[in-house]
This record gives structure tokens, C-alpha cells and sequence, in this order.
């Protein structure tokens, strides 16, 4: 009888989001709720990184920041990738800030780049406004402010309607809210195929 209840307990855990996935979306989740609390402030400063594997301090950045600490921390060097990409493809990504050449610097810091790269890589997914198509570790990109380029990483947790939560920094640092429908979905992504 106990371990009926056991599993049980540990079934409406898992449903209610409290209980970590194991799979590699919910790893990713994972990392990026590490950042919650460490990553405090907003800071979209341009500033020369180390390459591969720059990253600014980790106390402050941006929307896409989230998103590459937590991928560097699955073992993926999304300013090493994009870079690769661009240098290859420069023509391909958008051409909205006036560079001729890449920068490794920033390029990957930037949604627009990393939508464009995402779709080059093969891992865009249909834009919707079912719930249930959005698993933790997708990433979702939308604009904020009437036309500001964001992005987000699902969470493995869920509003008491079902609704993802989300984990990204809009500003303040690195938080885990009920955001996913909030702003115009411009892309849904997944990084990993558990």
C-alpha cells in the first residue's frame, strides 16, 4: 500500500512540474534555473569575450544569455556554433545591425541571429497556441515592448492551468514565471529530441 502511494505522490509531483525531468530538455531546464538568483541584473552591454566559451559575468546579461549558459552547461558553445555558421553563411543571417563580417562577440547575444541559426540547423517547430505541444527545454522566441526580440526556455513546471512556465531574464535577472502566451510567439524551438 505504501508504494502506491509512493508512486502516486511522485505522479502528481511529475504532473504538477516539481519533480525534474530526466531528459535532456529537462537537464536544460535545469541549467538555466541555476542561473535564478545568480544572473541578478539586465545588462545588454556590448563587451569583448574570450573564444570559445566567452560569457560575461555571470551576475548580469540578456534574454539570450539564459540560453547559452544553459546550453554551455549541456556542452554546447552556441557563441563557438553561430560563429561557425555565420563565417559560412554570413549571407543567410540578418543584416539588421550593419556588420560585414561576423562578430564573435555578439552575434550569438542577438535573437534575431539565433532564431536564424536555429532554423538553419533544423529544430523550428510550428508556432502554436496549444500547451501541450511546448516541452521543458524548448526554447520559444517572441517580441516584447511592441517589436524587441526575446527569448525563453520552457520550464518543466506548469500553472495551475496546465501552461508552462518559463525561464528567461526580460529584465531584473534570471526568473522562472507564467509567460509563455504573455508576448507575440515568433519561434518554437527544440534543441534536443528526448
Amino acid at each position: 500500500m505504501r508504494s502506491f502511494a509512493a508512486i502516486i505522490l511522485f505522479l502528481t509531483l511529475l504532473a504538477c512540474g516539481q519533480v525534474a525531468e530526466k531528459t535532456k530538455g529537462g537537464e536544460l531546464v535545469e541549467s538555466a534555473r541555476k542561473q535564478i538568483g545568480v544572473t541578478t541584473s539586465y545588462d545588454p552591454a556590448y563587451v569583448a569575450l574570450k573564444y570559445p566559451g566567452g560569457d560575461i559575468p555571470k551576475e548580469r546579461g540578456v534574454c539570450t544569455d539564459v540560453v547559452i549558459r544553459a546550453l554551455r552547461d549541456r556542452g554546447f558553445d552556441l557563441q563557438k556554433l553561430v560563429h561557425e555558421s555565420m563565417k559560412k553563411n554570413f549571407s543567410k543571417y540578418p543584416r539588421i545591425w550593419g556588420l560585414r563580417r561576423p562578430d564573435k562577440n555578439i552575434d550569438h547575444r542577438r535573437v534575431p541571429n539565433l532564431r536564424t541559426y536555429f532554423k538553419r540547423r533544423g529544430i523550428a517547430l510550428k508556432v502554436t497556441k496549444d500547451k501541450s505541444k511546448y516541452l521543458p527545454g524548448d526554447l520559444v522566441t517572441c517580441t516584447v515592448a511592441g517589436n524587441r526580440p526575446h527569448i525563453m526556455i520552457v520550464s518543466n513546471k506548469k500553472n495551475s492551468d496546465g501552461t508552462p512556465l518559463i525561464i528567461h531574464n526580460i529584465g531584473g535577472g534570471a526568473r522562472e514565471n507564467d509567460d509563455l502566451f504573455t508576448y507575440p510567439i515568433t519561434g518554437h524551438y527544440r534543441w534536443f529530441k528526448d
